[in-house]
């Protein structure tokens, strides 16, 4: 038996069917949007899992190609590893979610998503988040929601609630924002320089939406949900934090984490685990969670400093931001470079262009976006926090924080048309204390002008970070928050943009929710912040886009052409653009428009590929001179190849002023010579005259 609850939503049907599918799962929503199903549900481990000190939460967004009726390419025709944009999806519904769990379960908890039908009408991302939620809610998994995402586009100046796909990518605003019956708990955004005051608009807007959606959801767990089921608490116990306490005094912690070195303040905390290991030595319960408990110290302590007594691990005011420095073009040979210094924060940014042929194919549920042309890939060695760890490659937080820097500069990017290059920036984490992804947008900005990309405005980010008190009113922000804060704050709001507006934001946060003046006092700093960087750090290392590209990139040349004779530029299987191409050691792009993109490294080459293809799309015309090259020699005169796969007849009367006898007398195959054309003859071949040209 199950039950089915609709709700109008934005114009459309949003209902769930509970208890129709998936019964051994904790909860499961059969979710339905439009033409959009996702089956989500939530499962729990009956126990904690030993040995660890987090929440061992999993969250998967799983892409169905059969959803969109694809078959999947490659040999084995099954769906790979996930997709780009499904562990994003994962990231976003995972950071609301994560904070509303008991902070002291260790149960392990997997939220899945499974993709089944697609409507491009609508955005089965946002389903899915709902489904978590939903799935979550109902379950007997410990959770303190419910919790609900609205999504908000903006087309031609005005609000959209949950925009279809067409909306979402070509809009102003791609905005995510999820909230709890009292406050919003997540915001993610892309945006084409949107102010600060609309943007905030925006966030409440989603906000109110979400309430509707929680209301309901209410009423589905009130009819069908389950009591929570009992657990095992993980909590450090009292009389421990008490006994550590009277070992190491507050006063010595305080000394221990109060300095702008982060390596001085892990030897001091090595020390302090040390000394409490010794002291514990008979204590067997009490050592396996030592760790856990020494991290807590550390937490209330830097907590207390900064709320009770306005003071920060290594002495900045609430609004400082740490030290800065900016260069360019410190990797020899490369496109374009840049390294950005925040604190012990650094970054070196790569970039590197590339013909559009070269832009990343993608074969997704989305058929609106098959390529990319700028990609910004984000790498974090062990290395840059002083640990020795194998790399395995990019994971689910490197792939995220790539995507955030590559967000930022998107609204930035010259068309195709006015830069008709593929993009791609790296950055290479040198260093790490703190909002690397922040580094990796002013380190990208600053390589993408030294490498001669006509950016529109330069692009900055910084985070903020919040501790709050015991009441919505008791709080403090801080700017530019180093690693130590991070982890023991509430809250990680990034925010990038241009002097004009925001491009892109990624709010995280380990707390209930945050409150209207938390939200716009975060957004405020993040200006501010944004504006002294730029003009502090970034302009005086390079304040505009250089106006050509590094001598080491390739040159490309765009020309437009009759989109009707592609086809005689790219001959029968490619044989006249191939020949071109081995002429002249180019590359050749040809848009379905007519857009001819033509790269090099050597002008003269580049130029002679050009002349071809604008000689072989020209219509010709009585008294036009050409080059050309004599391919075939017969008794009656010569042919002239004069253009990849174009000829055209010399009579043996045309070819010298004075009689001849034999065409081999005067012309040898290879032969270059000039030409004039002459129109066409009684066979409709192109009849030309050597004789006749000046």
């Amino acid at each position: 038996m199950f039950k089915t609850f609709s709700l109008e939503l934005a114009g459309r049907t949003l209902s769930v069917d509970i208890g129709r599918v998936s019964a051994q799962a904790n909860g499961a929503a059969f979710m339905h949007y439009g033409d959009i199903t996702v089956l989500s549900t939530a499962t729990a481990s009956e126990k904690p899992r030993d040995g660890i000190d987090f929440f061992p939460l999993s969250v998967e967004y799983e892409e169905k190609l059969y959803s969109v009726g694809k078959i999947p390419g490659g040999f084995n025709k099954r769906e790979g590893k996930a997709s780009e944009n499904a562990i994003l999806t994962s990231r976003v519904i995972d950071r609301p979610m994560r904070p509303l769990f008991p902070k002291d379960y260790r149960n392990d908890v997997t939220l899945n998503n499974l993709v089944m039908s697609v409507d491009p009408e609508c955005r089965p991302e946002l389903v899915a988040m709902l489904g978590s939620a939903i799935a979550t809610s109902i379950s007997d998994i410990p959770f303190c929601g419910p919790c609900a995402t609205t999504q908000i586009g903006l087309v031609d100046g005005a609000f959209v609630v949950n925009p279809n796909q067409e909306q979402w990518k070509n809009g102003d605003l791609q905005l995510t924002v999820a909230s709890t019956s009292e406050k919003v708990i997540m915001i993610e955004a892309g945006a084409n320089e949107v102010p600060e005051a609309k943007m905030i608009e925006a966030i409440y807007m989603a906000h109110e939406v979400n309430q509707k959606i929680i209301a309901w959801i209410n009423e589905i767990v009130a009819e069908v949900g389950k009591a929570k089921h009992e657990y095992t608490s993980c909590a450090i116990p009292e009389e421990m934090f008490a006994a550590i306490k009277e070992i190491v005094p507050p006063v010595e912690m305080e000394e221990a984490v109060f300095t702008d070195e982060k390596q001085v303040r892990e030897e001091n905390i090595r020390k302090i685990t040390d000394k409490l290991e010794e002291a514990f030595a008979d204590k067997e319960d009490w050592l396996p969670v030592l760790g856990e408990a020494v991290y807590q110290y550390q937490k209330k302590t830097v907590r207390k400093m900064i709320l009770k007594d306005q003071k920060r691990p290594d002495g900045r005011a609430m609004n400082q931001i740490r030290k800065l420095a900016a260069e360019v073009d410190i990797i020899p040979r490369v496109h374009g470079s840049a390294m950005f210094t925040r604190g012990q924060t650094q970054i070196c940014n790569v970039c590197t262009l590339a013909p559009l042929s070269e832009v990343q194919k993608i074969d997704g549920l989305d058929d609106n976006e098959k390529a990319k042309r700028y990609m910004h890939h984000y790498n974090f060695p062990a290395y840059s926090v002083g640990e020795t760890k194998v790399s395995r490659g990019p994971g689910r937080r490197e792939i995220g924080h790539g995507a955030l820097a590559e967000k930022a500069l998107v609204a930035v990017l010259p068309s195709e048309e006015e830069f008709p290059y593929a993009i791609r920036t790296v950055s290479e984490t040198f260093e790490s204390n703190g909002s690397t992804s922040m580094a990796s947008t002013c380190s990208s900005c600053m390589s993408l002008m030294a490498a001669g990309v006509p950016i529109k405005k330069m692009v900055a980010g910084i985070s903020c970070g919040l501790v709050t008190g015991d009441t919505d009113d008791d709080f403090v922000l801080l700017t530019d928050i180093q690693g130590l804060e991070d982890f023991f704050g509430d809250m990680d709001f990034k925010v990038t943009g241009t002097e004009d507006g925001i491009t892109a934001i990624q709010m995280d946060i380990k707390i209930h929710g945050l409150t209207r003046p938390i939200v716009e006092g975060a957004i405020a700093r993040c200006r501010e912040a944004r504006m002294f960087i730029m003009e502090n750090c970034m302009k005086p290392a390079i304040a505009e886009p250089r106006k050509t590209v590094n001598e080491y990139a390739p040159k490309i040349v765009q020309i437009k052409i009759d989109p009707e004779k592609i086809g005689e530029v790219v001959g029968q299987r490619g044989k006249t653009i191939n020949e071109i191409i081995a002429r002249t050691n180019v590359k050749i792009d040809i848009t379905d428009e007519g857009a001819v993109s033509v790269c090099g490294t050597d002008a003269a080459m580049m130029d002679k590929a050009i002349e071809m293809i604008q000689t072989i799309v020209t219509d010709f015309e009585e008294g036009q001179v050409f080059k050309g090259k004599v391919v075939s020699i017969k008794e009656f005169g010569a042919f002239v190849e004069f253009a990849p796969g174009k000829e055209g007849m010399v009579h043996i009367s045309k070819i010298s002023k004075e009689r001849i006898e034999h065409v081999e007398d005067v012309l040898t195959l290879g032969d270059e010579v000039k030409v004039v054309c002459l129109g066409k003859d009684k066979m409709g071949r192109m009849s030309f005259s050597i004789k006749d040209c000046k």
